[in-house]
């Protein structure tokens, strides 16, 4: 079983997204330790993007040094842009080898610079996606990675 954590910047507040994740989440129960960890965003405006970005990121590193996440020994990944392509074959190959995992969604803003230079990042996309619908996608690609790992018709 896989052991996954997705930390995440914000709430999902439209229902149609919390249906999707909700969705997923069930799917990927029977081959997912799954747990979703959501730090506050930040409120922010035009003159205080960085700072916003450097609290947001001290959360962050605050819970991924916290006692019971350095027992876990989990390996940490920001999901952004720029970070290491797969494609969905590979992605599962490297699901299975990544053990435990905790995947860190970052808020409206993006990371910080010290957060991109402290943790390697791995990318759903070359695009920029909504932080909501990126929670879908990293889902749906997880739930895609456990059937190609287990043989179930999903992927073609």
């Amino acid at each position: 079983m896989l052991d996954i954590t997705l930390l995440i910047i914000g709430k999902v507040k439209e229902k149609y997204w919390q249906e999707a994740l909700a969705e997923y989440s069930k799917r990927l129960s029977p081959y997912v330790r799954l747990r979703i960890k959501e730090l506050a965003a930040t409120p922010f405006s035009e003159n205080n993007k960085i700072q916003s970005k450097e609290l947001e990121a001290k959360r962050i590193v605050e819970y991924l040094e916290s006692s019971s996440v350095k027992k876990n020994s989990a390996q940490v990944y920001l999901l952004a842009e720029r970070g290491k392509m797969f494609n969905s074959p590979d992605f599962a190959l490297w699901l299975e080898k990544t053990q435990p995992l905790i995947l860190v969604l970052g808020g409206t803003l993006g990371f910080s610079d010290e957060l991109y230079r402290r943790y390697p990042q791995i990318s759903l996309s070359p695009l920029t996606f909504p932080h909501e619908l990126a929670r879908v996608v990293i889902l749906e690609q997880i739930y895609r990675a456990v059937t190609i790992l287990n043989n179930k018709n999903y992927h073609y």
